[in-house]
């Protein structure tokens, strides 16, 4: 490998670790304060900065929610189809990948994860019940469940455009079958495979504004203050506090002391920033507050995300 070459593998690594490490860390700090309010979060804790666990999960310092544990499902998932598997969706010749992936998401509920919410756990059940793929478009599958766990998604389909959206849609309608939350799934990996591919503050809010200019519903200025499970409500929280902050520490900050569904908003914008600065300029006293297997797997399994990605830009579309 050329010296130029290793530079970008070595900076495209970063910056998608710096994404999942970056997602785990704002999940694990907005669990604290999620379903909170900001006045309350500001008489008990002043402005919360530190991972401490606690919270109405009673989480142990450095514990995660399902945000980064059903993203870790996924990438499983992903990565025990291999590029086959995701070559044979995007070309509509089966679907046995998005069926892997609906028997990890079993196996993640199975397993009695901290907290499932109450979509998600609905298409699960449905799909442990009839095999279904899809359940028929439904007004209450307006959340954020499959907006917040697609990163893996992004990171093994990157180069193939059409790979990426029909592997997100595929794993976001396990659950959540809503135009808003197939368009904010879309939308937010994106804007992630934008930010390793080195765009810098001012090109992720020159995309934004290109985005809710497509898409009104996730207009953020003014910003409304809610932060809310609701997409549109997660999205626009999201889009406000990263446009807002060009620094990690002060964007995942504001994010999580707006409250509500913190742990969700937090890892979102901790997803996307983290992608702009890279893991290297992580906060330490963070990233060292992550419990190790936490550490292990998403380390691990970004390594191998990226190489099934780099497998797949070499397999020629059917």
């Amino acid at each position: 490998m050329s010296e130029p070459a290793a530079s970008r593998f070595h900076a495209r690594f970063d910056k998608a670790l710096g994404a999942y490490l970056g997602l785990a860390i704002g999940d694990a700090l907005g669990a604290t304060v999620e379903f909170m309010r900001p006045r309350e979060i500001l008489l008990q804790y002043g402005t919360h900065r530190d991972i401490v666990g606690g919270g109405w999960l009673k989480l142990a310092r450095g514990q995660v929610t399902d945000d980064t544990t059903m993203s870790l499902a996924l990438g499983e998932a992903l990565l025990a189809g291999g590029t086959e598997g995701i070559t044979r969706l995007r070309d509509g010749q089966d679907d046995a990948l998005v069926r892997r992936i609906g028997e990890a998401y079993v196996a993640w509920w199975r397993a009695g994860p901290v907290d499932c919410g109450n979509t998600c756990r609905r298409g699960i059940q449905r799909f442990l019940q009839n095999g279904s793929l899809s359940g028929p478009p439904n007004d209450g599958d307006g959340g954020n469940g499959a907006a917040m766990r697609n990163l893996p998604v992004a990171l093994a389909t990157l180069g193939d455009h059409a790979a990426f959206e029909t592997l997100s849609l595929a794993q976001a309608r396990l659950t959540h079958h809503h135009p808003l939350s197939d368009a904010a799934t879309l939308g937010l990996g994106e804007l992630l495979r934008g930010l390793i591919a080195g765009h810098d503050h001012a090109a992720l809010c020159r995309r934004i504004e290109r985005w809710v200019a497509d898409e009104p519903a996730f207009r953020h200025t003014p910003y409304r203050g809610r932060a809310t499970a609701y997409v549109v409500d997660t999205v626009q929280t999201v889009l406000h506090f990263v446009s807002a902050h060009d620094d990690f520490e002060d964007a995942v900050v504001a994010t999580v002391n707006q409250g509500d569904d913190a742990d969700t908003t937090g890892a979102l914008v901790g997803m996307l920033a983290g992608a702009r600065c890279g893991a290297s300029r992580l906060p330490w006293r963070w990233v060292s507050r992550l419990q190790p297997a936490t550490l292990r797997a998403i380390t691990d399994q970004t390594s191998g995300l990226l190489a099934l990605a780099d497998q797949l830009t070499g397999v020629p579309h059917g």
